[in-house]
């Protein structure tokens, strides 16, 4: 593969099922296709297997009960209470938040939804922010009931893309609720000193503005499932990570995922004598351009990951380099000096000119991203990832 860069491959597999062998079936899908499809497996390559699968081999489910009852245990409710709970900023997603929602609405008598807006964290619209700009709302400083959000935008709420209106779904969803309207997360004590952060990546900030305005308890997605509640499964992140499974379950994130990427390494060098890294890849981090939504819903890009996938990368921009210091050299002399440069490099580039534009993302967000692209979320059936060449640069050929 002397003129080939990284390569990434889709593996099919077997559909993977409860208390499968996953090493075994993946190793076997790596080497079979290696075999039928001619190319062969070299030490650096990377594997990258969805969170997906693990998840539903390990059975980590739990049913809508099972969420309500932790989130009773957690803030110290009987069974039979008469408490109120306020959510804050939980995303707009029939697949990730639904079923969620109804669980947590199962474990209190009335529930308060506090949206953000104009759109949730990872970017699903409630409304335009031209819309905002037109009807002289300020999302930074203006909160709102749902009485006086409708006044303002009407029915401008239905989702582009899913046709949800969000508002009307989650009231369906949540049963006995009231939904409010603010980026401010102290906005919901005016309603309930009792508090469920549902953000991902601003969660602790948020909950430590609720706490410090005087909550009476404020807990996080990661607080709840993260130990089994009547034999459901469990995860270091609780809720987060989680989507519909069933009606009346969810799948949790995987848990145990680091023992599960050096079993795999280990199987793999034992049957091709090769030094592969592992990593479990969930949503990649990466922005739609049209839509702006984010993908990453999930707590983490990847769980768990093999020794060889940490740091940053350090590259030096090609294109730089051949304008500004190379700019009268040609053909295979410029060649030469620029993989003379990459073997040079220092071995930290942050700051240095010649690494401006090579953004210093860690390896496997990189990767994951990568393999989250390849293997979509729908019927392409490869939920395994084969990534070559990778740690390869144009000095390396």
């Amino acid at each position: 593969m002397k003129n080939t860069g990284v390569i990434a491959r889709g593996i099919v597999t077997p559909i993977f099922k409860q208390n499968d062998d996953m090493v075994s079936l993946i190793c076997d899908s790596l080497i079979e296709a290696a075999e039928n499809d001619g190319f062969t497996l070299n030490d650096r390559d990377i594997v990258g297997i969805t969170e997906a699968v693990v998840g539903r081999v390990q059975g980590n489910y739990a049913t809508l009960a099972q969420i309500s009852k932790a989130v009773r245990e957690r803030f110290g409710w009987e069974e039979n209470n008469n408490e109120t709970l306020g959510i804050v900023f939980p995303i707009l997603s029939r697949n990730r938040f639904a079923n969620v929602l109804k669980g947590i609405a199962g474990s209190c008598k009335k529930l308060y939804i506090l949206l953000s807006y104009p759109c949730d964290e990872v970017g699903n619209e409630l409304v335009q922010l031209n819309t905002c700009d037109e009807k002289g709302v300020n999302p930074y400083t203006d909160s709102f009931t749902e009485k006086e959000f409708r006044a303002i935008f009407g029915k401008a709420t239905i989702h582009r893309f899913t046709g949800v209106d969000y508002i009307d779904y989650y009231k369906e969803v949540a049963g006995n609720c009231e939904i409010v309207f603010s980026n401010d997360p102290k906005y919901i004590l005016r309603f309930t000193k009792n508090v469920l952060c549902c953000d991902i990546h601003t969660r602790r900030r948020t909950q430590s503005k609720i706490i410090k305005e005087g909550a009476e308890q404020c807990y996080l997605l990661d607080d709840i499932l993260n130990k089994p509640i009547d034999g459901s499964g469990f995860s270091e992140f609780g809720l987060l990570g989680s989507n519909k499974a069933t009606a009346d379950s969810v799948k949790l994130f995987p848990r145990d995922t680091h023992k599960l990427v050096n079993d795999i390494q280990s199987e793999l060098k034992k049957r091709t004598g090769a030094t592969l890294e592992v990593m479990v890849y969930g949503d990649g981090c990466f922005k739609d351009p049209i839509g702006g939504i984010w993908e990453l819903a999930d707590p983490v890009v990847s769980p768990a990951f093999t020794d060889g996938l940490s740091g940053t990368p350090n590259e030096i921009k090609i294109k730089f380099v051949a304008d500004n210091d190379f700019a009268d050299l040609s053909g295979e002399e410029l060649n030469e000096r620029i993989r003379e440069s990459i073997r040079n490099k220092k071995d930290n580039l942050v700051g240095n000119m010649a690494a401006e534009g090579t953004t210093p993302r860690r390896i496997h967000d990189l990767v994951g991203s990568l393999c989250d692209l390849v293997s979509g979320s729908g019927d392409r059936g490869t939920p395994i990832v084969l990534v070559q060449n990778y740690f390869k640069n144009y000095a390396s050929t």
